[in-house]
């Protein structure tokens, strides 16, 4: 593995310019740790990606690289692009395994963050890197978030995010798991037990419904909830998975794996405008997921779902097909149609603000509508991918690190 990684790693132009780097949303300096490597500094290039991207070994495993570094490499113009998500995990997975955290005073003040997503995770790492004591929340019983509860075992190691946090752990970050913020503990007993700011990237979690007849029949469950542990469903032999994203494909595949014979993917537009990636449909594919395009459910029933087929108009609009409705047979039926935010804390909390979604709103910053309470990751943008979660987060810390080293010079003066 290692001799296929350094050939591959040789492929790289070096260029002065590269276009690798400009297409990636965290500006991660691909030539600059790929040089590293190759010189034999791999620990050094493993500590460069990681103070920029602490998440790099996950980024580079479930990135959309097609879309960013390895769609834009210049060597992809007439040949296969450099692989550089796999030269970025064999280095990130060297340095985790390789080395321990440097010892870092924590003197500069309390935050909390909620939640232990990729938002919460980023932000832990660059707050306590600077100096603050930080407090992790995570309403489950281990960190990760959508890493670990929404996103399959055969995509993403598990055991990389208990790496990630005995890192945390060894920064000096106090994991506080099975606390949900809200209910019990507050935003305000957070304040009153002296913390200087509250990060909140909590994601989304709450399952978008489809609003059709036969929606809490006993067979019918949600992407998000069978992904957090698909061993506690018995599924039967038929599956039918309703909706076009990422998790609609995580969701089928992992049915097939969990012992389904056939499991059908609903969509109700064609392949092209499918949101998933173009990798994720067609492993979905070789898996033996099977798909039904421009369909629409309009009522679930004890043994199937009650379909429309659509088309498209000269405009472009999709309209239903003159009857053309049909049964189609499952013994499961799971609806990924996408989440929204939970309101434990936005319930509980004076002065937080949301918008028609239920997203909180922030200001150019990352600050809430409330003084010293600030967000980022899908809480506030709706569902994103890791590494714009990473960026977007670390951006924010950043200025909550800015604003209590003001607030406590105030308070010193």
């Amino acid at each position: 593995m290692s001799h296929d990684i350094i050939k591959e790693a040789r492929r790289c132009y070096q260029c002065k310019s590269p276009k690798c780097r400009n297409a990636c949303p965290i500006a991660t300096d691909i030539p600059g740790f790929i040089h590293d490597f190759l010189e034999g500094s791999i620990e050094e290039a493993g500590k460069k990606i990681f103070e920029n991207n602490p998440l790099s070994i996950i980024c580079s495993m479930v990135c959309p690289h097609e879309n960013q570094c390895e769609g834009n490499c210049i060597r992809g113009i007439k040949e296969d692009p450099v692989r550089i998500s796999s030269i970025e995990n064999y280095i990130s997975s060297y340095f985790l395994n390789r080395t321990s955290p440097e010892e870092i005073q924590l003197n500069k003040g309390r935050i909390a963050v909620i939640g232990s997503g990729p938002a919460g995770l980023t932000a832990a790492f660059y707050l306590v890197s600077k100096g603050y004591k930080i407090t992790l929340f995570e309403a489950q019983d281990r960190i990760g978030g959508f890493l670990r509860y929404g996103i399959p075992e055969f995509r993403l190691s598990k055991s990389i995010l208990d790496q990630i946090a005995a890192r945390l752990v060894g920064l000096g970050v106090k994991i506080r798991p099975n606390t949900l913020i809200g209910p019990v503990i507050t935003i305000d007993t957070l304040f009153d037990d002296g913390y200087d700011a509250v990060f909140i990237g909590t994601g989304v979690w709450r399952p978008n419904v489809l609003r059709i007849k036969g929606e809490s029949l006993g067979h019918v469950h949600y992407a998000i909830d069978y992904l957090r542990s698909p061993q506690a469903y018995q599924l039967g032999n038929r599956v039918c998975v309703i909706g076009g994203g990422n998790s609609a494909m995580d969701v089928a595949r992992t049915a097939l794996r969990s012992g389904a014979r056939d499991v059908q993917i609903l969509y109700r537009r064609d392949r092209e405008s499918m949101p998933a990636r173009d990798t994720e449909v067609e492993l979905a594919r070789i898996d033996g997921v099977k798909f039904q395009f421009f369909t629409s459910p309009v009522e679930i029933l004890d043994d199937g779902i009650r379909c429309v087929k659509n088309q498209l108009t000269e405009e472009g609009l999709l309209e239903v097909i003159p009857d053309s409705e049909f049964i189609l047979p499952a013994d499961s039926v799971i609806i990924a149609a996408s989440q929204g935010p939970r309101k434990n804390i936005v319930s509980t909390t004076e002065g937080i603000e949301i918008n028609d979604r239920g997203l909180l709103i922030t200001d150019i910053t990352g600050m809430t509508t409330r003084e010293g309470v600030f967000a980022s990751g899908d809480v506030v943008t709706g569902a994103k991918n890791v590494v714009e979660a990473v960026k977007m987060a670390r951006d924010v810390a950043m200025t909550i690190s800015d604003y209590v080293e003001k607030k406590r010079s105030k308070i010193d003066e």
